[in-house]
């Protein structure tokens, strides 16, 4: 009898306590994480500390069996930050034998207590696994998977988020070296415009001095020559001076003179192609046209205005036109014989336009 009972009093303990032995879930598992590039063990950092705290739990519960060698420590170190296998592997080793330092100091565990294994994979992160009987980790092999397929998963997110960020940095960079070509380019074609294009562009900053001709004179056969001295880039002085002498029909006809023309020039605007200026003209003259001849001397003055329009570098047009005052003081003469007979003085003003000119101008120093 007492045997039976016995008996039933076991097998009624043993039904009462499968269900709280089947619920205990002790994790055998555990995950400890480093820094990209780093060896170093921080224990308060990313939940390491959380994770030494429930292993030390578990190796204090079993340390009577890991001591013994029944219940080895199974420590897999991950690296893949460094550039070759070797030094991924060099890398997960350090960081293994830290976290083994760690148990052993403050567990009094020894090296033979663990089973190390070192991976150059995809991770930076230490696992410490516990095998213990089945009937206590049915549901914990379970976890340990699930847990390592979430790390992996996250792992594979910041992967996938650093390659979208390096991409995204690389393609505005590229957008930038894109846009400071496009805007060095057109900088240096606006000044290939500036330094080609026949019209006035830029102000003239540099002071030069410059050869005229004026080539409405050349045309009646007049030559004519002159030099301007730009002494700023507002101001410029010129002076032109003609000269001819022509007869025919056995020296009865005669075209002859001779002027100077020194001017005061003030250029203005933005592009200082515009002028006004100040001239004071003299000079004599010999005109033998028909039967009466006129012999005498000129002089006058007035104000001038022209534009500049700019051919190239060296080169430019000035088109002018002045209006002032004219005297000219004169005798009429006759030839008879191939003598001059005089036939009275004349003296003659004129308000109105007393120059005008097209002139190529060329910049000679």
């Amino acid at each position: 009898m007492r045997c039976l009972k016995k008996w039933i009093w076991t097998v009624f303990l043993s039904l009462f306590l499968l269900p709280a032995g089947a619920q205990e879930q002790a994790d055998t598992t555990y995950t400890f994480r480093f820094k990209t590039g780093k060896d170093m063990f921080y224990v308060p950092w990313n939940g390491n500390d959380g994770e030494l705290a429930r292993l030390e739990a578990c190796v204090e519960k079993y340390k009577t069996e890991i001591l013994g060698g029944r219940m080895p420590l199974h420590v897999d170190g991950y690296c893949c930050s460094q550039p070759t296998e070797t030094e991924n592997l060099a890398m997960a080793r350090i960081r293994s034998n830290r976290v083994k330092s760690e148990l052993i100091v403050r567990r009094e565990l020894t090296e033979e207590c663990f089973v190390t294994r070192n991976h150059a994979a995809e991770g930076d992160f230490v696992t410490v696994r516990l095998t213990v009987p089945v009937k206590e980790t049915a549901v914990t092999d379970t976890d340990a998977k699930a847990r390592c397929k979430a790390e992996a998963e996250r792992l594979e997110a910041e992967k996938r988020a650093e390659q979208e960020r390096l991409a995204e940095e690389q393609r505005k960079a590229e957008e930038a070296r894109l846009a400071a070509e496009k805007a060095e380019a057109e900088k240096a074609a606006q000044q290939n415009t500036f330094a080609d294009t026949p019209s006035e562009t830029k102000i003239t900053t540099d002071y030069h001095l410059s050869l005229r001709a004026n080539l409405l004179r050349w045309a009646t056969l007049t030559p004519d020559l002159g030099l301007e001295w730009r002494i700023c880039p507002s101001w410029g002085i010129a002076v032109n001076g003609s000269w001819t002498s022509w007869t025919w029909s056995d020296k009865d006809r005669r075209y002859a003179l001779w002027k100077v023309a020194p001017e005061v020039r003030y250029y203005m605007g933005e592009k200082k192609a515009w002028y006004l200026g100040a001239m004071f003209k003299a000079g004599q003259f010999n005109y033998k046209l028909s039967e009466t001849g006129k012999q005498g001397d000129l002089m006058g003055g007035g104000i001038t205005a022209g534009y500049r329009l700019r051919l190239n570098k060296a080169l430019n047009l000035d088109f002018n036109l002045g209006l002032g005052y004219l005297n000219a003081d004169y005798e009429k003469y006759e030839v008879i014989d191939g003598v001059r007979v005089c036939r009275g003085n004349e003296t003659k003003d004129w308000w109105g336009p007393i120059n005008a000119g097209v002139t190529l101008v060329w910049k000679i120093k």
